[in-house]
């Protein structure tokens, strides 16, 4: 008896993550192409119907509404964005991939001034059911150290003035009385 063990297994699928970890860089590039033109919905257009920002000092933005609500705060007309992915990594299976890397942000405050802040992001990105890659999550914090207001002075305790005028208050006198003497 002669056994054939061909197709007992199942077979690995392609090892494509050449290709994709090229096709995230580009999509990465895209979207800081997008925002650096102040495009809120062309930015917000890389997230997933189910994705999350996590933007810094704010709460989790988990729906389109809320994560464009972010992104129209963060691409004001005075604000320039942009960032570059340092590190893409895809799964083996090839259904997700995280993207690491810096972003730099100018603005102005509301005096006017100029600011610069620069930072990292990580953004986690699974491959849809239409085979295209969309963000899933998305996390970005600051370089900068964080400035610390100097803590509101103590008010201090009223002091109380002292008049001055002196009081001469008249002294009483005791008189002796006659009994006082002869006891």
């Amino acid at each position: 008896m002669i056994l054939i063990a061909s197709g007992c297994g199942e077979k690995t699928p392609p090892d494509t993550r050449a290709a994709d970890e090229s096709a995230i860089r580009n999509l990465d590039a895209q979207w800081s192409k997008a925002s650096a033109a102040r495009d809120v919905d062309g930015s917000v257009s890389y997230y997933s119907d189910d994705a999350s920002l996590l933007a810094p000092n704010a709460p989790i933005a988990s729906d389109k509404q809320s994560i464009r609500a972010a992104w129209a705060s963060l691409l004001g007309p005075d604000t320039s964005l942009s960032w570059q992915a340092s590190k893409v990594e895809v799964s083996r299976s090839g259904d997700l991939a995280y993207v690491q890397g810096v972003y730099q942000m100018t603005s102005k405050d509301a005096r006017g001034k100029a600011t610069a802040d620069n930072g990292k992001f990580v953004e986690v990105w699974k491959k849809q059911a239409d085979g295209k890659w969309k963000t899933v999550a998305d996390i970005f914090n600051s370089d900068l150290p964080i400035v610390q207001k100097p803590a509101p002075r103590a008010a201090a305790a009223p002091v109380e003035k002292k008049s001055s005028r002196h009081r001469h208050g008249k002294k009483k006198k005791h008189r002796k009385s006659d009994s006082d003497e002869t006891e």
